[in-house]
């Protein structure tokens, strides 16, 4: 099992707050993936679950080495959980074909989050 890249960001959530209370629905559009979209309005810490997912997509573009830019959108990242809570990565679509080709397999992430800060890291696995 070799490393293809690792990543990390923290973001405070009072700044994800704020950011959703200025855009409402065009910020969570362009930052969740369709079902993130659906578990953000059901979820019962709506924005520490935003500011978690945040963190986490910038992680996983850091691990990928390309930052959120041609290759990779946010809403091409979806970060959802296992039934014990776990969560996992997925890619969907272009950005799923393109780091396929560029032998990215098993991309394994964990989060976190207290009362100011929410914090993810990434490992991104080779093929």
């Amino acid at each position: 099992m070799n490393v293809y890249g690792i990543g990390t960001d923290m973001v405070q959530i009072s700044r994800i707050r704020d950011l959703f209370e200025k855009y409402g629905e065009r910020f969570t559009q362009r930052i969740l993936s369709a079902s993130e979209q659906i578990a953000f309005k059901q979820h019962n810490e709506a924005i520490a679950y935003l500011a978690k997912r945040f963190a986490g997509k910038e992680a996983v573009a850091k691990a990928l080495g390309t930052g959120i830019g041609s290759h990779l959108a946010f809403t091409q990242i979806s970060i959802t959980n296992q039934a014990n809570g776990k969560p996992v990565v997925s890619l969907l679509g272009e950005a799923k074909q393109y780091f396929h080709s560029m032998e990215v397999g098993e991309i394994m992430i964990s989060l976190s989050d207290e009362k100011e800060y929410a914090l993810a890291f990434v490992v991104a696995l080779k093929q």
